[in-house]
């Protein structure tokens, strides 16, 4: 692939970075720069980012990414072993369609390579040319939104409040699963709160999460592409008082829900969207991506099965089905079997082991069966 789709860092980023001590992460980062382009073939993690924010409506000048980066490489790594590169920006295209081309294209090449794209957009538009770029890889893909609506807007136009809808209905389509984290009630019609139940997609609402965020953890277990809409962190948080959100996460629970993605073994695409463009959001996205990376640096490689030999299973009879667990003896993380049946597309066998979490195992016990098996279950049927 030739990388003419990203420009290098400013050279006044650049100068920053290498200002600071061995210590600090910059120094640990290998940057694209007018005089170089990283060497990908050690690389695991890349990150670049997106200047392109029309599917918000707003002009691309707003967008601007270096705060971030010179928050981020001024934080201190933790133990970490992975190669990370700094590949620089996408610069908006022509069209937005343009634009989307490149991410496209960036980020399924990246894929193919076993590298973890990390991109800090724009807007959250930008969650559909990712998801596109899952195209030739030839598997299902389950999305996780963190965010405070469902994104299910009108069709006609890709925007950052539509994208979702356009995912579900256009061909191919490759989408298995939605699941949203932290959505507030009042700012999702009721019809949007019912197609997410008629299309058996995961919807966890913010006071849900919050009062146990350990919940959201099997759900990240099982994405493929994680897309983290700023506004979903309350201002107090985030420093984002130009789109005012009094209700939210708070800066500990989006950095634990970063940590959460980071430490999925499935997780290959992790997008941060919607930045207000003040330096006092930056601070909040350097941590926010240095928990995602410090969570990758925890992967377990447990999930897809290779064998089951340290696991021990657990077998729940009920009056109609009899549910199998597995529980990892390495992580004590756990997982539910969905019965694999011969007439859906063959795509679909990866997802016969479906995560979980131990109260879902303690229900079943009680005769309660898990909602997110009997989501699966559903999508296997219709």
């Amino acid at each position: 692939m030739e990388f003419d789709f990203l420009s290098p860092l400013d050279s006044e980023t650049v100068a920053t970075i290498k200002n600071l001590t061995s210590q600090h992460l910059g120094s640990k980062v290998v940057l694209h720069t007018d005089e170089d382009f990283p060497d990908l073939n050690k690389i695991k993690i890349a990150i670049f980012g997106v200047k392109e924010n029309r599917g918000a409506h707003l002009e691309h000048e707003n967008t601007k990414l270096s705060h971030i980066r010179k928050e981020f490489y001024s934080l201190f790594p933790g133990n970490w072993e992975a190669s990370i590169a700094d590949l620089g920006n996408i610069l908006p295209g022509n069209s937005v369609e343009d634009t989307y081309f490149a991410v496209k294209t960036t980020v399924a090449f990246l894929l193919k390579n076993k590298i973890i794209p990390i991109i800090i957009g724009g807007s959250q538009d930008l969650t559909y040319p990712i998801y596109r770029g899952f195209d030739q890889l030839e598997q299902m893909v389950n999305l996780v939104a963190i965010d405070s609506k469902f994104d299910f807007g009108k069709a006609e136009k890709l925007t950052s409040n539509s994208y979702l809808t356009k995912i579900i209905v256009e061909e191919p389509n490759n989408l298995f699963n939605f699941s949203n984290v932290g959505y507030q009630t009042y700012y999702n019609s009721q019809e949007e709160i019912d197609l997410t139940e008629k299309l058996f997609f995961d919807a966890y609402r913010l006071g849900e999460v919050s009062s146990n965020i350990s919940i959201a953890e099997p759900v990240f277990r099982d994405a493929d592409i994680v897309s983290l809409d700023l506004t979903s962190v309350k201002s107090c948080d985030s420093g984002n008082f130009v789109t005012f959100t009094p209700n939210g996460f708070n800066g500990k629970e989006i950095c634990s829900l970063a940590r959460y993605a980071g430490i999925s073994d499935k997780v290959s695409v992790f997008g941060i969207f919607n930045h207000n463009n003040s330096k006092q959001e930056a601070v909040l996205i350097a941590q926010i991506l240095w928990y995602f990376i410090e969570g990758y640096h925890y992967r377990s490689n447990e999930y897809p099965f290779g064998t089951r030999d340290h696991y021990t299973k657990y077998i729940v009879p009920l009056d109609e089905e009899e549910l199998v667990f597995y529980k990892s003896n390495k992580t004590e993380r756990w997982w539910i079997e969905i019965p694999f049946l011969s007439n859906v597309n063959n795509k679909l066998k990866r997802n016969t082991l479906l995560p979980c979490t131990h109260e879902d195992y303690l229900g079943a016990c009680s005769a309660e069966i898990p909602e997110r098996w009997w989501k699966a279950q559903r999508k296997n049927v219709v």
